[in-house]
């Protein structure tokens, strides 16, 4: 993950994560599930405009760094813990940093993670445990998952735009055009 020099997260990558989050929760709602936004960003706001008070290193500190993006209730009323990432590196799951945003989001909260990515499948889901033996993730197609209702049919809708706004700028970026 690149950083710049004054507020740490690289404003391009803040942007792919926040549009993946977007299409994720219309997605989502399109399955005819309630979404309702959670994440450290959403709910926290006034935590991030005091971060230099507050110790994120500390075992509530990480916790709340890992508090997932949304609460789902799907349509039979059974609520879930939502997730969402953007990896556009093929194998994002080799960084140790990855792995342990991962460990904190499965020890803390448990919640389900739905991978966004610049390649088929564009949507993918894990949850708990989202490693195997071999430490290789469980991410599945997204219509494989059998609480939120999301079809293939809904997802080839939200694959276009995948496609439109994250793809061709992951390879925008790549060829430097």
């Amino acid at each position: 993950m690149r950083e710049n020099g004054n507020s740490g997260m690289d404003p391009e990558n803040v942007l792919k994560g926040r549009m993946a989050e977007t299409l994720v929760d219309e997605l989502l709602r399109s399955a005819r599930n309630k979404v309702y936004r959670f994440g450290y960003e959403a709910i926290l706001q006034n935590l991030t405009q005091i971060e230099n008070a507050f110790d994120g290193e500390t075992e509530v500190g990480q916790q709340i760094r890992a508090i997932p993006d949304f609460i789902i209730l799907n349509q039979s009323g059974k609520p879930f813990f939502v997730e969402v990432k953007f990896r556009s590196h093929p194998e994002w799951y080799r960084y140790e940093r990855e792995i342990n945003v991962l460990r904190k989001i499965e020890v803390f909260w448990k919640a389900k993670v739905i991978l966004v990515a610049p390649r088929n499948p564009y949507f993918t889901i894990a949850r708990p445990p989202y490693f195997d033996e071999q430490g290789m993730p469980r991410f599945v197609r997204l219509e494989y998952d059998q609480d939120l209702n999301v079809t293939g049919e809904k997802l080839e809708e939200f694959d276009s735009l995948v496609q439109r706004y994250l793809v061709k700028e992951v390879e925008r970026l790549a060829t430097g055009k």
